[in-house]
């Protein structure tokens, strides 16, 4: 019998990463035919709407009343199908305000996941931050979510091993891996010369950033990074053939905050590492009849739609990542860089620990990855002068670069989302089993008498 799936997420035309995630991993399940019956959407909103299907119930995300509703529509709706409901909650913190407002403070999630499960709907977490050194607030909420779902779903082996640790105290048998989807198949879906010559890049070295822009993205290092790597590596006609390209906006929400003070000062930080560095830049909306011999750095200030994703993905060089905070557990743009066969330059986040160097462990300073996929950086201010050296390494060193590029689509090919999708749907399987599974004739002994063949208390097993 086939699954109806229904997601709880953000949702395009949200700009959100979860959401993007979300719709990636829809549009995956829905080549699986035999097993998937129809998948529905219910959007987390901030008035980001209209939508459309697969999105058919939308929640007001600071409206409490929205959440108990339409969980209450998930249940009604679910038992009027005949076949089996699957509910994929897309856990983020900042997604789950607190009944009076304040953000990430609530137990939204957390209540969805028992009103389902006590009707019978499977109910599976995905988390999208697991932290270290969780607060009492954020703490709880993953216990509870693990208790009260059928199971917690993280890209990252490193995020299982801390939720089974003391901090957490989760159960192995509630976590499970599935690596984050990557939505290319193939090493480049356009010729990366093609590409680049539409754009008057073809004897051009392309650095690439891509995605909704925020601080903690940490372009204003990547940009000082770029800056001392041109000063102290190139002579001025190799500067002239090398190219910053930042592509994206800055999140709608961020933009907003705070009428708009939070934005300004980033602008500030961004033209102060721009002038620090001597760089030459401009910004631009759409990259035709754009001279890029001109500037160090563009920003193209455009929210990407799926095409200019992968025509950027695959004209790219290197991709530089200098993420500041390293409890990331997942990134859809490593994801895709390393789908795409593109080497990146990021900084050690779990989720780039784990993609870049294999989970081993990573001392300070530059690190190139097992298997040599990427580099890795620390965050911050030592970032800048290891920005400039893996630069360095990679601008120089061709034919390295490109048995690295071969190596990251190898490992980026086995993460497809078809592949994704389907690990999903056969731990949905197995979760299903073990519920059905009946032990009634299991004979159970009680002892009474002592142990002699294991006389100490520590169970072997």
């Amino acid at each position: 019998m086939a699954y109806n799936i229904r997601i709880v997420s953000t949702y395009p035309p949200r700009r959100c990463g979860i959401g993007t995630f979300s719709r990636d991993l829809a549009t995956a399940l829905e080549h699986f035919t035999g097993e998937v019956g129809h998948i529905r959407v219910a959007a987390i909103d901030r008035g980001n709407g209209p939508y459309r299907i697969p999105v058919d119930l939308t929640i007001d995300q600071y409206n409490p009343i929205s959440w108990r509703d339409t969980t209450g529509h998930i249940i009604a709706r679910a038992k009027q199908s005949p076949n089996p409901t699957v509910v994929l909650l897309q856990h983020e913190y900042g997604l789950d305000p607190d009944d009076s407002g304040e953000d990430a403070r609530g137990a939204n999630f957390v209540k969805m996941a028992k009103a389902f499960v006590e009707n019978g709907l499977t109910t599976l977490v995905y988390l999208h931050t697991v932290l270290d050194e969780p607060d009492p607030h954020q703490k709880k909420v993953l216990q509870d979510l693990a208790e009260l779902s059928d199971g917690l779903v993280v890209t990252t082996e490193s995020a299982i091993q801390t939720l089974e640790s003391p901090v957490y105290g989760i159960a192995h048998v509630k976590l499970k891996h599935i690596d984050h989807g990557i939505r290319m198949q193939q090493r480049s879906q356009f010729d990366r010369l093609a590409i680049k010559h539409r754009y008057g890049l073809e004897n051009g070295f392309l650095i690439t950033t891509l995605g909704l822009l925020s601080p903690g993205k940490g372009i204003q290092y990547g940009l000082r990074g770029y800056g001392r790597f041109l000063n102290d590596s190139c002579t001025e006609a190799q500067r002239k053939r090398m190219v910053y390209l930042i592509a994206g906006q800055c999140h709608p929400e961020f933009v907003k905050a705070e009428g708009g003070k939070y934005y300004r000062e980033y602008q500030e930080l961004l033209n102060a590492g721009l002038e620090e560095s001597k760089l030459t830049w401009c910004k631009i909306k759409d990259m035709q009849d754009m001279d890029f011999g001109e500037y160090d750095v563009v920003f193209l200030d455009t929210f990407l739609d799926e095409t200019a994703f992968v025509e950027l993905y695959a004209a790219t060089n290197v991709m530089l990542l200098p993420y500041l905070n390293m409890q990331q557990i997942s990134s859809g743009i490593l994801a895709d860089t390393l789908g795409s066969g593109r080497v990146a330059i990021v900084t050690k986040s779990r989720y780039a620990r784990e993609l870049i160097n294999s989970n081993k462990r990573c001392p300070d300073g530059v690190v190139i990855g097992k298997y040599a996929r990427g580099i890795l950086v620390d965050p911050g201010e030592p970032s800048i002068e290891q920005i400039a050296q893996a630069l360095d390494y990679l601008a120089f060193n061709q034919s390295k670069r490109l048995m690295m590029e071969k190596q990251a689509h190898q490992r980026g090919y086995q993460m497809r989302w078809h592949n994704s999708a389907w690990t999903l749907l056969q731990y949905v399987d197995f979760i299903r089993e073990q519920k059905e599974i009946v032990t009634g004739r299991g004979v159970k002994f009680n002892r009474e008498k002592s142990a002699p063949l294991f006389p100490t208390k520590r169970d072997p097993f």
